[in-house]
């Protein structure tokens, strides 16, 4: 066994890829006849799944560790009637729930699942309601959850372990969607059933070889379950310049093209790095680790931020929350986008999402302003209290080109107004807005 997974790979090759240490928890074959409805030759059909792939039932649960970290492992089987979930699947699914919350650990869940067992009818679909319960516990117990789309992952495997999870890792070309291919319209366009489809709409938090596939499961599970411990120091400024004398000046160096954006932020103050989906380029959510220990971070990259990227920021804000990683916010950005179609996506609804997941955190969160900071689109992921600024950045509650025309005032008034707002650095930490200015 290569423990590379390709297509086809069975639950002990997902497993093995993973977690080569893995010790295999209980579960009893089916022992009803005929199932819960009696299905004519489903008895049958279980014995050549069970001849065919040496295993006794659809999915096998067991502990294991990856890149040093212990987690419960969920491992589907295509082989065994497409990896559908019964009534036996459902049972172990959940007890590797309950192993999960027991023990404290996360769960990997490597999914390859047709959904619903057609033989047992109801019962089969009922398994979805009794697997998404345990995943509400596990959230309650502040556990994480990573899903590993091996493919096919259609149905209810989709729509409970796939898409429910807190991360979602694919392989390349793997089926991923809620129909499968034999119940789709006819004129349905087969992109938007890959993980490739389902990343371009933010479904999916990355794609990676099946190669790479345990190394990746390896580093979401450090960056998920070693959380830093108190507020993020702020990162320290990344371009020396003086304090600006007026607030035209201020808003001058922030929007200066030469000037350090959110993203370099990043990369000096994060060894490693992964990205959770974001539909907007301007905004760059995910977990990074500082000195061994784990931030999330949430990155305005200086444009106006969608709706899409708020809503982004939401989750990863909720999901620290919940795993107790504290979180560094960097803020840069004009404001928020204001356009119709930003609120035909409901604008106002996402920045309120976003400010209030903030407000109430019980994590600490750190903000660092580095750039801009305009309007509704930087308050609503700027913490109260505890917010930095570089030398090289402004805040304000609206640009000053936009604050002379809602005073109408004219074109001339923008450096006076510029000025009377106080946005400048100093005065952000004079008025109490900011804590201090970042050196160098």
């Amino acid at each position: 066994m290569s423990g590379v997974p390709g297509d086809g790979a069975t639950a002990r090759e997902l497993i093995a890829a993973v977690a080569p240490v893995f010790t295999e928890l209980p579960g009893r074959a089916a022992s009803t006849p005929g199932g819960p409805l009696g299905w004519s030759g489903y008895d049958d059909a279980r014995a050549r799944a069970r001849k065919r792939t040496g295993e006794t039932e659809a999915v096998v649960c067991g502990i294991g560790e990856s890149g040093g970290t212990e987690a419960v492992l969920i491992a589907f089987e295509f082989g065994f009637l497409g990896g559908s979930i019964g009534e036996e699947t459902g049972e172990r699914i959940e007890n590797a729930f309950i192993t999960a919350r027991d023990l404290s650990l996360p769960v990997v869940s490597l999914i390859a699942s047709g959904g619903s067992r057609m033989q047992e009818g109801m019962y089969a679909l009922t398994q979805l309601q009794r697997i998404a319960r345990q995943m509400v516990r596990l959230r309650a117990a502040g556990l994480p959850h990573i899903a590993v789309l091996a493919g096919p992952v259609t149905g209810g495997g989709w729509a409970t372990l796939g898409a429910g999870a807190d991360v979602r890792v694919a392989l390349p070309g793997a089926q991923i969607g809620f129909a499968g291919s034999r119940i789709r319209p006819p004129d349905a366009d087969p992109a938007a059933y890959t993980a490739e489809g389902q990343l371009a709409v933010g479904q999916v938090d990355e794609i990676v070889s099946a190669d790479e596939v345990g190394r990746a499961v390896a580093r979401w599970l450090a960056l998920l379950t070693r959380p830093a411990t108190g507020p993020v120091p702020p990162p320290r400024a990344l371009r020396a310049v003086p304090l600006p004398d007026t607030g035209w000046q201020a808003v001058q160096r922030a929007r200066d093209a030469e000037r350090p954006r959110a993203e370099a932020y990043v990369r000096a103050h994060f060894a490693l790095r992964a990205p959770l989906a974001s539909l907007d380029p301007g905004i760059a959510c995910g977990f990074g680790q500082r000195e061994g220990k784990s931030v999330a971070y949430v990155a305005q990259g200086g444009t106006a931020t969608t709706p899409a990227g708020f809503r982004a920021a939401t989750r990863l804000v909720l999901l620290a929350d919940r795993l107790s990683i504290p979180v560094l916010t960097l803020v840069d950005t004009p404001g928020a986008a204001n356009g119709a179609e930003a609120e035909r996506d409901g604008v106002g609804a996402a920045i309120a999402e976003a400010i209030t997941a903030v407000a109430g955190c019980r994590i600490p969160v750190t903000t660092l302003l580095v750039g801009e900071g305009g309007s509704g689109g930087a308050v609503a992921l700027t913490s109260p209290g505890h917010t930095w600024v570089t030398p090289d950045s402004y805040y304000s509650v609206v640009a000053p080109e936009l604050a002379v025309a809602i005073l109408k005032r004219g074109p001339e008034a923008v450096r006076e107004t510029a000025e009377q707002l106080r946005l400048r650095p100093q005065d952000l930490v004079e008025l109490g807005i900011a804590r201090g200015i970042v050196p160098i």
